[in-house]
């Protein structure tokens, strides 16, 4: 009895040493190197450097690199092994890169705090190809550490980037894989023609199965969502397959849709970050002696608490990269006092966006609005075509009254697209449109607001100018587009017509949805948001115009409970009704109202 007390005493002594040395970083046993190790990584943070918002001329308060770099400072200063991997869409994002960096050769702001960070290594995301095969190559030339894309070769069948690293520490040496989004040419269209994508699964597989008696952890970086964004089937867009064929994944780091998330699943930690810096994913492994996890964790690290670090807001190629960018949209300092002039190239006569009935409910998505109305009439004039189409990227979008800067024109165009015509029949328009109206939400007798599917996101709603038409909302999808109207007649499906749309519309909806035959027969120059500054500048004064070609018909919104369901809205006693309708039969069935 006193032998197998003894026994159970010496176990737990075991046990408590192996939790208490997994929490405090004392050695697990004897003669080993690493007892704890901590893997760091950052997703999509879209080019933002500084924790700046350039079209707003602000600083942000819990975004950027600057404030990732504290975080990491800290980390390292208090474990031994730490390794810090990027999971791509991050030299895409602001002005800063779009219009000046990613244009030209030599050094780049963001490959330059990379380098700072010490990052171990990258993978490719979507975003990364938006400039071309030019630019990859440039991130390749750059970083100090792997560029990694597995599921990606070049055309000729050559490595257009590396499949995997092996990074160590302490002794254990960890395989990590990176794999970009194969949805990649589906919206960068002719971007990618250098290259060829596969599916990410069996990428992991092909590339664990080489790798696997290498290695004592597997890492996977992967820029794709946990579920598969086009191929529900198959899955070749989606992490869940990684893990279906390859269980033995220890890390699975995701990204692209701008989630967080926070899970283990079965022996495998998998970890995804908010954009823009918002969110460090950090994850913790405990080794034993034969250099096997015996404990995991993970957290997913808010950088609100972290103020900017001097290792990036301190280099002087970054602060001459920052006040460029400012200087690009405000101006060149004038004055003793730091202030600014001379970026401004044209004035708004008033405000261009109605204020929003109900809170977070963009008017701009549910009528004509002047906003969109410039830029279809930009696309319209720039193009030649017919009929243009484009979408309001962001609910909040606006041109405020008062003076413009290209800070304004990057609030309403976010994206450095460009402007393609395409010949289209009156049947392929209207499927099109179709396409587009999918994004809301069907009409039921006793909703009072409108409301929106929230797997279509704002960026996939298109508005049209050069055809006037009703969306009707009683309608499912795919049967909600009414009344085409086309110089003042009924469109006919046969009708040849022109339209202009951006290159990543042509790419990701026209071509990949099969909504359209023809290709495109004219490509623009420069990019949209070129076009609209050089519209306002031959303006000077614009002012708001709208034309009401389109509106949503199909719904009765009255209720005489109408006014005070919007107010417990507006007052922030009811949710925002996004994604589900405001209901007078079901706030009654709650007890909202009696």
């Amino acid at each position: 009895m006193k032998r197998r007390s003894m026994r159970i005493a010496v176990l737990l002594l075991v046990i408590i040493s192996l939790f208490t040395g997994f929490l405090t970083g004392q050695p697990l046993s004897e003669g080993r190197q690493a007892e704890k190790l901590v893997i760091l990584a950052t997703t999509d943070i879209h080019s933002n450097v500084w924790g700046f918002s350039y079209e707003d001329d602000k600083e942000t308060t819990n975004t950027g690199m600057a404030r990732i770099a504290s975080y990491v400072e800290s980390v390292r200063d208090e474990e031994e092994h730490v390794i810090l991997v990027d999971n791509g869409d991050v030299i895409q994002g602001n002005i800063m890169t779009d219009d000046l960096y990613n244009k030209r050769e030599g050094e780049h702001p963001v490959m330059r705090a990379m380098n700072l960070l010490g990052y171990d290594a990258m993978t490719l995301g979507n975003h990364e190809f938006n400039f071309g095969e030019e630019l990859i190559k440039r991130i390749q030339i750059l970083a100090n550490f792997p560029v990694l894309a597995a599921n990606m070769a070049r055309v000729d069948g050559t490595m257009a980037a590396l499949p995997y690293t092996i990074v160590e520490r302490g002794g254990v040496r960890v395989g990590i894989v990176g794999l970009t989004n194969p949805n990649a040419p589906r919206w960068d269209g002719e971007k990618t023609d250098p290259f060829v994508f596969s599916a990410v699964g069996p990428a992991a597989r092909r590339v664990i199965d080489i790798i696997a008696d290498k290695v004592d952890i597997i890492m996977v970086v992967s820029h794709v969502g946990i579920y598969p964004e086009y191929d529900e089937e198959g899955g070749s867009d989606g992490a869940n397959k990684i893990l279906e064929l390859c269980p033995e994944v220890d890390v699975l780091i995701v990204g692209h849709d701008h989630n967080t998330v926070k899970e283990i699943r079965g022996t495998t930690v998998i970890g995804g970050a908010r954009n823009l810096g918002r969110e460090v994913i950090r994850i913790d492994l405990a080794l034993g002696a034969d250099k096997r996890i015996i404990d995991r964790a993970i957290a997913i690290v808010d950088m609100a608490d972290y103020e900017p670090s001097d290792l990036i807001r301190g280099n002087a190629f970054i602060i001459e990269a920052h006040e460029e960018t400012r200087d690009y949209i405000l101006g060149g300092p004038v004055g003793d006092d730091g202030s600014r002039s001379g970026g401004v190239f044209g004035v708004a006569a008033t405000t261009f966006q109605p204020p929003n009935e109900i809170r977070g409910i963009p008017e701009g998505k549910i009528r004509d609005t002047a906003v969109m109305d410039l830029i279809n009439e930009v696309q319209l004039k720039n193009s030649g075509a017919d009929v243009s189409g484009a979408a309001l990227f962001a609910d909040t979008s606006d041109i405020k009254a008062g003076d413009i800067n290209y800070g304004t024109i990057f609030g309403i165009y976010k994206f450095d697209n460009t402007l393609y015509r395409v010949p289209v029949t009156g049947a392929e328009l209207k499927a099109y449109m179709e396409w587009s109206a999918a994004c809301y939400n069907q009409w039921v007798p006793g909703d009072i607001s409108i409301s929106f599917d929230p797997e279509k996101p704002g960026y996939l709603y298109d508005m049209f100018a050069g055809v006037d038409y009703e969306i009707d909302l009683s309608q499912p999808v795919g049967k909600r587009i009414k009344n085409v109207m086309y110089k003042g007649t009924l469109l006919r499906d046969s009708e040849q017509l022109t339209l202009a749309v951006n290159n990543y519309r042509y790419s990701s909806a026209l071509k990949a949805q099969k909504l359209v035959a023809g290709t495109k027969e004219w490509e623009s120059p420069n990019s949209i948001r070129d076009m609209l500054v050089e519209h306002i500048k031959e303006q000077e004064v614009i002012y708001p115009k709208v034309d009401n070609n389109w509106r949503i018909v199909g719904t009765d919104l009255s209720s005489p409970y109408r006014d005070e369901v919007i107010k417990l809205v507006n007052d922030g006693k009811l949710d925002v009704p996004y994604d589900k309708s405001l209901n007078i039969n079901d706030l009654r069935k709650k007890g909202v109202i009696k």
